[in-house]
């Protein structure tokens, strides 16, 4: 009888890997967005949630609340 190699399921844990901390500059980059009009959604409530770090450190964003944000519907980037 053969045994099947099983196949890796993905992670639900929002601490993953995959749930890492960006910068306000990466998100800047990935949304081909300029830091004004990150900076203006912040100021406006409309862009993605963020947090600074120790309460008055860097500012960050998870990829978790990006992915998020992304996929709420209404969420026009352009």
């Amino acid at each position: 009888m053969a045994v099947r190699a099983r196949t890796p399921r993905p992670s639900r844990d929002p601490h993953s890997e995959r749930d890492e901390w960006l910068t306000a500059d990466d998100v800047c980059t990935e949304l081909k967005i300029s830091r004004r009009t990150f900076d203006r959604w912040r100021a406006l409530g409309t862009g993605p949630k963020t947090t600074r770090l120790g309460g008055h450190g860097p500012l960050r964003t998870r990829r978790s609340w990006l992915d998020q944000w992304l996929d709420t519907p209404g969420q026009d980037i352009a």
